[in-house]
């Protein structure tokens, strides 16, 4: 016996969400357009963040390379087993900003390929040219092959959308006002410190919430990578994607791949809905903190004979000291896991030292706070930086390629 995961309600909900914004093809050519490091430039310039894209240009030339450091050091590649780096909490244009300073005033730092915020979309942030100028930056001037981009879905949003998701799609949706025409979406668990994440709950027909606010940041913004915060909202991306081949999604927050049961499950939902060329929207899972090295190599071994086409596997070798065990490190596994010939993405949360907003507090801050605190975020994620660098480093050195962004390579 078999369940199809939506019912034809869902699908129908689903299909006049794409159709409201002019369809999937119509969808996938403005998110290219707005991908276009001229147009964002242009954008940013008007929204008033053009001098902090000129002066990254300037920054960014004085990136450590690649080369240098294969050459003064003797590496080679010589085994299997790739690793990706990635570091979290690229929190907005001044944080990231700040980082981009630090790091070319040190000048010897190769950076990461895939970056992750966790920003909720408010209207500040998808609107004002924040976010706009946060991916010309992380794409555009210095190369990443990944941003991810993040929905909550207990943001505050004007009613209007929330009013325009009703009428295009006929479902209902559980909010309260919040004050100055704003509305939020009641989450039955909002009693934990930060808001049960702002948003991992995702109940009822929500899932719409998060597909509405996904597809206005890709149209604003040409953000085309984010993260998934549940099990309905992932089989929601798997269906509401195919026919949009610019978006993918990265599976991590608490829905993390703790075992190869997980793992299974995940694999069933994204064959129910594939893309007629056989690949899937999601890009990435994160293997969960909980897991050990043979966990995680097993996982890739499943996915190798699953049929699936490539899908990254990811690790936190460093946490938030508010998310896990304080001496967390899974350095170690990493290794083991690159010598069983399997690439790894290398995640960074934290660089493994207690420093000021190196915690989950600084994900949930608002837009004012979060560019107050912009030099102390900014500082942070100069630390995960560093030690993302060191470790990949250390990678390189035991013979594995490791991949980092456009920037950090002469060619």
């Amino acid at each position: 016996m078999h369940f199809k995961l939506f019912s034809d309600k869902d699908i129908k909900a689903m299909d006049a969400l794409i159709d409201s914004y002019g369809g999937a093809e119509e969808i996938s050519k403005k998110i290219e357009s707005m991908r276009e490091y001229e147009n964002r430039k242009r954008i940013a310039g008007e929204k008033g963040y053009g001098e902090m894209l000129e002066k990254s240009e300037v920054y960014v030339k004085n990136f450590a390379k690649v080369e240098d450091f294969v050459e003064n050091n003797g590496i080679s590649v010589s085994k299997q087993g790739i690793c990706t780096t990635q570091v979290s909490g690229f929190q907005a244009a001044r944080p990231t900003f700040d980082c981009i300073r630090r790091i070319a005033e040190n000048g010897d730092v190769l950076f990461p390929t895939e970056m992750i915020s966790v920003v909720g979309l408010t209207e500040y942030y998808v609107y004002s040219g924040d976010l706009l100028s946060t991916l010309a930056m992380a794409e555009n001037i210095l190369g990443t092959s990944k941003f991810c981009t993040t929905n909550l879905l207990g943001t505050p949003l004007p009613e209007e959308r929330f009013a325009r998701i009703e009428k295009v799609t006929g479902e209902k949706f559980e909010r309260k006002d919040v004050g100055n025409g704003l509305s939020q979406i009641i989450l039955t668990n909002m009693g934990t410190a930060f808001g049960n994440l702002g948003g991992v709950e995702v109940g009822n027909n929500n899932h719409l919430v998060y597909l509405d606010g996904i597809t206005r940041a890709a149209l604003t913004t040409g953000a085309n990578f984010f993260l998934n915060p549940s099990w309905s909202t992932i089989a929601a991306a798997c269906y509401y994607a195919r026919e949009i081949p610019n978006l993918s999604f990265k599976i991590s927050m608490l829905l993390s791949t703790q075992n190869a049961i997980q793992l299974r499950m995940l694999l069933n939902i994204f064959k129910e809905y594939l893309r007629d060329d056989g690949t899937t929207p999601i890009y990435e899972i994160n293997i969960g903190n909980a897991a050990t090295a043979e966990t995680f190599i097993q996982c890739c071994e499943e996915i190798e004979a699953s049929g699936l086409p490539k899908i990254y596997l990811a690790a936190h070798l460093r946490i938030n000291p508010d998310l896990g065990l304080a001496d967390f490190n899974w350095t170690k596994n990493a290794f083991k896991v690159l010598d069983a010939g399997k690439d790894i993405t290398i995640k960074y949360e934290s660089d493994g030292e207690s420093r000021p907003y190196d915690t989950m507090e600084a994900y949930f801050l608002s837009d004012e706070e979060r560019n107050e605190k912009a030099e102390l975020i900014g500082d942070v994620i100069y630390h995960k930086c560093i030690r993302c660098d060191k470790d990949a480093k250390e990678i390189m050195k035991r013979g594995h390629e490791a991949k980092f962004a456009k920037i950090s390579y002469r060619k």
